[in-house]
């Protein structure tokens, strides 16, 4: 019988060529592709004494296809981008865009008034400026403090 020396490090090289081919493009099932986190649109928030400020990245949709809904405590978008059809005779399409619909609910840390928000479309992106709720503005919060005696 023959003494094969064993090398740890030829292990994991054939482990991490096992997680690549897990992740070549012909393995993903179309499942996986389609619920990709590209369907969801990315989020930027800041928060003033004032209001909160909100972007929304959306390129490519028409704002005829989004529909924005603001209540106390959350902000929901929804939408669709339409794919184009072109008919081409000849070559292969290679395509990493992803349409269809999406949706996302965006949690707000404190109360805004739902019925003063503004928005502003443009170049693909969504601002929202969502006014704090006068009651969430002048919250202080008093302390008490006991001495350790």
């Amino acid at each position: 019988m023959a003494v094969v020396r064993w090398n740890p490090w030829q292990e994991l090289n054939t482990l991490q060529r096992q997680i690549n081919n897990l992740f070549d493009e012909e393995m993903l099932p179309s499942t996986l592709v389609e619920r990709s986190l590209n369907r969801f649109p990315a989020a930027e928030l800041q928060e003033t004494e004032e209001a909160i400020h909100l972007k929304l990245e959306l390129p490519g949709i028409d704002s005829k296809e989004l529909d924005v809904q603001v209540t106390e405590k959350a902000v929901y978008v929804s939408g669709e981008r339409k794919s184009e059809h072109k008919s081409e005779d000849k070559g292969v399409i290679k395509s990493e865009f992803s349409y269809g619909k999406f949706q996302r609910v965006i949690p707000l840390s404190t109360r805004i008034q739902n019925t003063n928000v503004t928005a502003e479309y443009k170049d693909g992106i969504l601002t929202l400026t969502l006014p704090k709720a006068e009651e969430e503005k002048n919250k202080v919060v008093k302390i008490n403090l006991q001495s350790a005696g």
